[in-house]
Protein backbone atom coordinates (compact mmCIF):
# COMPACT_ATOMS: atom_id res chain seq x y z
CA UNK A 1 0.00 0.00 0.00
CA UNK A 2 1.33 3.43 -0.89
CA UNK A 3 0.64 6.18 1.62
CA UNK A 4 1.23 9.81 0.70
CA UNK A 5 1.26 12.26 3.59
CA UNK A 6 1.73 15.95 2.96
CA UNK A 7 2.30 18.32 5.83
CA UNK A 8 1.83 21.79 4.44
CA UNK A 9 2.91 23.62 7.55
CA UNK A 10 4.19 22.60 10.96
CA UNK A 11 4.22 25.29 13.63
CA UNK A 12 6.24 24.63 16.76
CA UNK A 13 5.75 27.53 19.13
CA UNK A 14 8.41 27.85 21.77
CA UNK A 15 10.74 25.31 20.16
CA UNK A 16 14.12 26.68 19.16
CA UNK A 17 15.59 24.73 16.25
CA UNK A 18 18.54 26.20 14.39
CA UNK A 19 18.53 26.33 10.62
CA UNK A 20 21.20 23.62 10.48
CA UNK A 21 19.13 21.31 12.71
CA UNK A 22 15.90 21.65 10.67
CA UNK A 23 16.97 19.09 8.06
CA UNK A 24 17.66 16.53 10.80
CA UNK A 25 14.35 17.36 12.46
CA UNK A 26 12.43 16.92 9.20
CA UNK A 27 14.17 13.63 8.45
CA UNK A 28 13.43 12.34 11.95
CA UNK A 29 9.74 13.25 11.63
CA UNK A 30 9.50 11.51 8.26
CA UNK A 31 11.35 8.40 9.46
CA UNK A 32 9.28 8.04 12.62
CA UNK A 33 5.97 8.56 10.77
CA UNK A 34 7.03 5.90 8.27
CA UNK A 35 7.92 3.53 11.10
CA UNK A 36 4.63 4.11 12.92
CA UNK A 37 2.61 3.60 9.75
CA UNK A 38 4.54 0.42 8.95
CA UNK A 39 4.14 -1.02 12.44
CA UNK A 40 0.62 0.14 13.31
CA UNK A 41 -0.89 0.92 9.91
CA UNK A 42 -3.04 3.74 8.70
CA UNK A 43 -6.06 4.49 10.89
CA UNK A 44 -9.20 2.84 9.50
CA UNK A 45 -11.04 6.10 8.85
CA UNK A 46 -8.21 7.22 6.54
CA UNK A 47 -7.72 3.99 4.60
CA UNK A 48 -10.05 5.13 1.81
CA UNK A 49 -8.22 8.44 1.56
CA UNK A 50 -8.92 11.68 3.22
CA UNK A 51 -7.70 15.04 4.31
CA UNK A 52 -7.18 16.43 7.77
CA UNK A 53 -7.20 20.23 7.43
CA UNK A 54 -5.99 20.79 10.98
CA UNK A 55 -4.54 18.02 13.07
CA UNK A 56 -4.86 18.21 16.83
CA UNK A 57 -1.63 16.95 18.34
CA UNK A 58 -1.07 16.52 22.05
CA UNK A 59 2.58 17.36 22.22
CA UNK A 60 4.41 17.17 25.52
CA UNK A 61 8.04 17.42 24.52
CA UNK A 62 10.88 16.26 26.67
CA UNK A 63 13.50 18.85 27.38
CA UNK A 64 15.80 17.99 24.52
CA UNK A 65 17.81 19.86 21.96
CA UNK A 66 18.41 16.64 19.99
CA UNK A 67 16.60 17.13 16.66
CA UNK A 68 16.22 13.37 16.10
CA UNK A 69 14.52 12.80 19.45
CA UNK A 70 12.41 15.92 18.98
CA UNK A 71 11.38 14.72 15.51
CA UNK A 72 10.36 11.32 16.89
CA UNK A 73 8.22 12.96 19.57
CA UNK A 74 6.56 15.26 17.03
CA UNK A 75 5.85 12.33 14.67
CA UNK A 76 4.32 10.31 17.50
CA UNK A 77 2.03 13.24 18.33
CA UNK A 78 1.05 13.59 14.66
CA UNK A 79 0.30 9.89 14.40
CA UNK A 80 -1.73 10.05 17.61
CA UNK A 81 -3.74 12.94 16.16
CA UNK A 82 -4.40 10.96 12.97
CA UNK A 83 -6.14 8.27 14.99
CA UNK A 84 -8.78 10.67 16.33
Amino acid sequence: MKIDIQIERLILSGVDVSQSQRVKLQGAIEAELARLLTVFGLPVHLQGGGRIPKLPADLSLTNTSNPVQLGQEIAQAIYGGMKL
